[in-house]
């Protein structure tokens, strides 16, 4: 009996001391699960590769575009737009064919008033060397002869000068009224400062019209530019940037060459107004100076008459 009892009570305590332990001291601890490797650059010989598919509501990934380029639609068509693309050149071969004329024709008439300024400077620099020259030989000339001796048969304008009043007075020889002969040879001076006028400015009508019309050119490659972009969002249903702004940029381009077109041409122009108004400066006092050689040449003529009629 006592024995019993003893026993009773073993169990009782183990009892009591088991309630007592945590949850978890109660449980086998799990067989830990073998690693898996994720490294899939080297699968096992025999096993075959596969690649489980997404999850819903997650994006498959993909290939990462190059930096700077952006892929969109302009005109219904596929277009990718990058870094080479931003350049002058490049918008300039992406651009519309209108476009492309628009610039094409301000790049032609660009180079056109550049040809004109050197073409130019050269002409007044030779002219007004020359001019000035035979403006001194008139000046120290006391007669119609001595002058043409001294500018010979030459083609500058002084010497048409000179050769139309040694004209007049040969034409003219016999008549009595020396006013008539001034006044007929005024005339030809006249004729002949005009017609060297209309010379040299040969090419000053192209300079104002570049300068004129460049910017309003260039204003119709823009506005047909912007155009084709607006289509091109109507098309692609898409306010994207990427896909807005080159057909916009190549239009502003379209502006910018009729602007570097015209304010050159204005300048040159400008410039070539003034060179020419001096140079016509220079051709009235040839011209007035022409006058004086006749009229002395005329009076000469006279005293020598009195004088054998004194005689």
């Amino acid at each position: 009996m006592t024995s019993f009892l003893v026993r009773f009570a073993i169990v009782l305590s183990c009892l009591s001391v088991a309630a007592g332990l945590p949850a978890h001291a109660q449980q086998e601890p799990a067989r830990s699960a073998p690693a898996v490797s994720t490294d899939l650059s080297a699968p096992a010989p025999g096993t075959a590769l596969t690649m489980a598919p997404p999850a819903s509501g997650q994006v498959a990934p993909t290939a990462a575009a190059p930096v700077g380029i952006e892929t969109g639609t302009r005109n219904g068509k596929s277009v990718t737009t990058g870094l080479d693309e931003l350049s002058p050149f490049g918008m300039f071969l992406k651009a519309d064919i209108v476009v492309k004329a628009v610039m094409i024709m301000l790049a032609l008439a660009s180079i056109a008033s550049w040809t004109i300024l050197i073409a130019k400077s050269l002409e007044f620099s030779v002219l007004r060397r020359r001019l000035v020259g035979a403006l001194r030989k008139l000046t120290g000339a006391k007669s119609l002869a001595e002058a043409h001796l001294a500018l010979g048969q030459g083609k500058t304008v002084a010497a048409l000068l000179l050769q139309a009043a040694i004209s007049e007075a040969r034409l003219s020889a016999g008549l009595g009224s020396d006013e008539g002969i001034k006044e007929r040879a005024a005339s030809s001076f006249t004729e002949i400062v005009r017609a060297e006028a209309r010379r040299v400015r040969t090419g000053m009508g192209l300079l104002a019209t570049v300068g004129a019309i460049s910017p309003f050119v260039g204003l119709f490659g823009t506005v047909w530019g912007i155009m084709n972009s607006f289509i091109g969002i109507s098309k692609s249903q898409t306010t994207n940037l990427a896909v807005v702004a080159p057909g916009i940029a190549e239009a502003l381009l379209a502006t910018a060459i009729g602007l570097a077109a015209a304010i050159p041409a204005v300048i040159i122009y400008n410039h070539f107004s003034r060179v020419t108004k001096g140079y016509l400066e220079l051709v009235n006092r040839a011209s007035g100076t022409t006058g004086r050689l006749l009229s002395r040449d005329l009076d000469r003529s006279h005293t020598g008459l009195h004088v054998r009629a004194a005689e």
